[in-house]
């Protein structure tokens, strides 16, 4: 029979390996938070297995997801982005996350940390939901709202209620798996 999983990920090797090891486990380095944000950002109207397959070419292309690097991208390093086939080759989103790495190291010089703040939303720890099928599960709730809200007060880009909510369970902040799933229980 094997494990249950949730239903999501079913069927595609890729999405269950990240769904068994990485989906809702809670993130608290910013290194990792920042690399959500930017995968999230490129997902924002896409599929995430879309962004998961070219994953690896964005961790090239982004330097490694090095934000302090990032920030300081030319026109001439996002001129070749735009040309990378390997990525979503979206001005605007390449921009923003230009434009968000910057922020970022804003928000780090005042909360301490990016993981200090963004965990703030949630008191510091995930929120355990028991959701039974995926596909009723929320696209946002109060807490996304307030993250949303917040990020786009301080000068974020693509980061709206439902692009945060998918970054709050990509990173723990949530547990989303569905009751059934094997990793429901497993992730605190």
């Amino acid at each position: 029979m094997g494990k249950q999983r949730c239903g999501w990920c079913k069927g595609d090797a890729l999405y269950e390996q990240y769904h068994d090891r990485e989906w809702g486990v809670p993130v608290k380095d910013d290194d990792t938070l920042f690399e959500f944000l930017v995968l999230e950002t490129f997902q924002a109207g896409l599929s995430w297995i879309t962004i998961l397959r070219k994953r690896e070419n964005f961790r090239t292309a982004f330097d490694q997801f090095d934000y302090k690097k990032i920030a300081h991208y030319n026109q001439d390093k996002i001129d070749s982005l735009l040309q990378d086939a390997g990525i979503i080759r979206n001005k605007l989103k390449v921009h923003a996350t230009v434009a968000n790495a910057k922020l970022f190291m804003k928000v780090q010089e005042e909360f301490g940390s990016f993981s200090n703040y963004v965990w703030g939303f949630v008191d510091g720890k995930p929120i355990k939901n028991k959701v039974k099928n995926y596909k009723e599960a929320a696209p946002t709730t109060a807490q996304s709202d307030a993250l949303s809200k917040d990020l786009k007060k301080r000068g974020f880009k693509f980061v709206g209620s439902t692009v945060m909510y998918a970054y709050m369970q990509a990173v723990g902040m949530v547990n989303d798996h569905e009751v059934d799933c094997f990793r429901y229980e497993e992730i605190h």
